[in-house]
Parts: structure tokens; sequence; C-alpha cells
């Protein structure tokens, strides 16, 4: 089993080194058309990882599918697996959704230009895969020890769907958010972008970088005033911290969720990867329409409440729909996503009439 998760690591990381040192090696604003593209790459991939899974857990390859599953109480075979995984995936990139409103305000209020944007996405998802898996980790080994908070989870994203639905969320300032308020005041941060730099290094040729030609003329006044040799963040750097911040905060609804469908954590962890890995593509293709989907919140909201349901109720629903009612559950969550992306566009138009 070791070897299963090593082997998936390294995919995972050579998939990683091509993005960002072949593919996105020049910084550059990706269009639409561009993140469709890579939209679909991604998904044509995960769905491909789909194939291994089928065969491995049907095949029982270095151990894969002979535990337990503590969600449903039985071993797990190739069908099966398939569908949690596709279920897993489907959910959690839906829920990525809500997170690409944050990190629009994010990048909106720091300024990030868009042609450095995908960096910031690229080095916000890698930190959060490690953090995503020691949260996985952390939750299977507490589910396999201590089942009942699977009914805890359930509870908690039953009451997280309802605040969803009912509760009008403020727009929050991300300048007096606490973190970015502690970093500002404990570490150098330059006024304006020096290119893709994270941190730059006050009389060194980096630290003078124009984002623009008019800064040519202009050069950044927080570093001429800092003291020769000091090294100081950017804004750009203050950006990736609040994108790490906010997915952390982001897992914590969406990780039980997963959880919900299987406990099993390789499952859990790779339908994650997969859908985080595909964020950064969704979030070009999405950004500058996120306006025309006004149901899509209520969408995510009835899926968090349904895989809440199927969390606190997977053995009465087992025994109504049979041993692969996992399947019914993918359905109704793809057609929730179909109906509040119809339901929008269909409000859309009435409104231009």
């Amino acid at each position: 089993m070791l070897w299963i998760w090593i082997g998936f690591m390294v995919l995972i990381l050579l998939l990683l080194a091509l993005d960002l040192g072949v593919f996105h090696r020049t910084a550059h604003e990706v269009t639409v058309k561009e993140a469709l593209s890579w939209s679909a790459v991604w998904i044509a991939v995960a769905l491909a990882f789909g194939g291994f899974v089928y065969f491995g857990y049907e095949h029982h390859w270095m151990g894969l599918g002979t535990a337990i599953n503590a969600v449903d109480g039985d071993a797990i075979d190739g069908r099966d697996a398939l569908t949690k995984y596709l279920t897993g995936y489907v959910v959690e990139k839906s829920l990525s959704v809500d997170n690409i409103f944050v990190i629009a305000t994010l990048f909106t209020f720091f300024a990030v230009p868009r042609m450095y944007q995908h960096r910031v996405l690229f080095w916000g998802i890698l930190g959060a895969l490690a953090t995503r898996g020691a949260m996985i980790a952390v939750g299977a080994t507490l589910i396999a020890r201590y089942h009942w908070l699977l009914y805890v989870f359930g509870v908690f994203l039953i009451a997280t769907a309802i605040k969803m639905l009912f509760l009008k969320e403020g727009h929050s300032d991300p300048g007096q958010n606490a973190l970015v308020r502690a970093i500002r005041k404990w570490f150098p941060v330059t006024d304006r972008f020096h290119g893709e730099h994270f941190m730059v290094t006050a009389g060194s040729i980096q630290s003078h970088e124009p984002v623009t030609p008019t800064e040519i003329e202009q050069p950044d006044p927080s570093v001429a005033r800092a003291k020769l040799g000091t090294r100081m963040l950017t804004p750009l750097a203050l950006a990736l911290v609040t994108v790490e911040f906010t997915d952390v905060i982001f897992a914590v609804d969406s990780i039980p969720a997963v959880f919900a469908v299987t406990a099993d954590p390789f499952l859990v962890f790779t339908s994650n990867v997969f859908a985080m890995l595909g964020l950064r593509s969704l979030y070009f293709a999405l950004a500058g329409m996120l306006h025309r989907f006004k149901y899509l919140k209520v969408s995510l909201a009835v899926i968090l409440g349904l895989v809440g349901v199927k969390m606190l109720a997977a053995h009465p629903l087992k025994a109504m729909l049979g041993s692969h009612f996992n399947s019914y559950v993918l359905g109704v969550v793809l057609l929730i996503l179909v109906l509040g992306v119809v339901a929008s566009e269909i409000e859309n138009r009435v409104r231009r009439t």
C-alpha cells in the first residue's frame, strides 16, 4: 500500500513540474479559452486515474480495497471504488467553486496582475495539497478509531448547508484579516509588485524589477527606504498567504463532505488532489462570469446537505437502494449542479427580456 501512495505522489509532482516548468514557465495572462482547454485536460487526467482506481480496487493491488469502509461497513470493489472516487471528485470540484468567489475578491483587493495570478494559485494549491493531506490523514485515523465522529461530521455538514441557504455572508475586508495584519507587523512588505517574486532584497537587481514601464521612472519607495540587504515580502506574497489560509477554512467543509462519501483515505485524498489541480484553470474560466450563476450557491448548499444526510443514514440507504446506492448519490449530485446552472441561465434570460 505504501508504494501506491509513493507512486501517486510522484505522479502529482511530475504533473506539477510539467505545469509550471514547461507549460506555464513564462508568466502571462491566462485567457478564458486557454483556461477551458486546461480544465478539459485536468478533467481528462482525473477520469483516466479513475481507470486505475477501478482496476486497483477490483484486483486489490497492494491491498487496495481490502480494509472495511467505515461509512458503509464493507470492503470496496472496483465499481464501488470508482463511484466513490468520482462522487468525491465532483463534490470537491463543486465546493471549490465557492472558493473561487473568495479568491477573486482577494486578487482584486491586492490588485494582483492577471499575468501573475496563475503563479499565486500554483504555489497556493501546492501548499493546500500538503495541508489537506495532513487533515485527511488525521480525519481517517480518528474515524477508524471513533466511528461516532461520522455522525458529528454529518450534522456539521447539514448545519453548514442551512447556513449557506439562509444566512447572508458579509464581504470581509482582506486588509483587516488578522493574518495579514500580523505579517505586515512582523515583516517588511514592499509597496509594489516586483515581477513574479514573493520576496526581494533591498539593493538587489531583483528588488528594482519593474512590473510596468511606468515603474522604471517610479522606483518602489519602500525598497529605497529599507536598509541595504533587508529581505522584504511583496504584495504577491500576501496574496499567496491569504489564498492558503482561505483554502484551510474551506477544507473544514469540503473534507468532511468527501468523508461522507467514503472513509477510504486513498480515495478521499486522490479525489481532493485532482479537484484541486483543476482549480486554477477553473478560476480563470469562471472568475469573470460567476455573477451569472445566481443559484449555484444554493446548489452547493443542497449538495452539502445531501452528503450530510448520506453520512447519517448510510446503512438505511444501503438497505433501501442496494449495495451500489453510491451511484445514485453521484447522479443526484450531478443533477443538482445542472439544475443550479440551468435555473441561473433561465433567470438571466428572463431579466434580459
